[in-house]
C-alpha cells in the first residue's frame, strides 16, 4: 500500500513538472505593431527571416488602436484585435512553409514575412 502511494505520489510530480516544462519549451517570438504604421516580428532582437518547425511563443506589443496583429500561412489567425492594445502572448505551432505577419486594415502596407522549415 505504502509503496502504491509513494508511485502515486512520484507520477504525479512527474506530470506536473513535465507539464511546467514543456508549456516554457516554446521559443518565444516579439511581434510590435504601432504605435505609427509600423509592424515587426523578433526573436532575440533580430528580424525573423526563418524559423524551424515547432511551438512558438508570439508575445505580442500592440501599441495602437487603430492596427492589429496577424498571422497567415498553413493557418489564418488573428492575433490581437484592431480594438486592442496591450500585450498578448499566444503559443503556436508552425508547420513547414511561408507566413506573412500583417495589420489587417493596412495589409498592403504593414506587412512582414518569414519562412519555417
Amino acid at each position: 500500500m505504502k509503496r502504491a502511494v509513494a508511485a502515486l505520489a512520484v507520477t504525479a510530480s512527474l506530470a506536473i513538472a513535465s507539464a511546467a516544462f514543456g508549456s516554457s519549451s516554446a521559443t518565444t517570438l516579439n511581434g510590435t505593431v504601432g504605435p505609427g504604421f509600423t509592424i515587426s516580428l523578433k526573436m532575440g532582437g533580430k528580424t525573423v527571416k526563418s524559423l524551424k518547425a515547432g511551438a512558438y511563443k508570439f508575445k505580442i506589443a500592440d501599441k495602437s488602436n487603430a492596427h492589429n496583429f496577424a498571422l497567415k500561412g498553413a493557418m489564418k489567425k488573428t492575433l490581437t484585435g484592431i480594438s486592442f492594445t496591450g500585450t498578448k502572448t499566444v503559443t503556436i505551432k508552425l508547420k513547414k512553409g511561408k507566413y506573412t505577419y500583417y495589420c489587417q486594415p493596412h495589409a498592403s502596407s504593414m506587412k512582414g514575412s518569414f519562412t519555417v522549415k
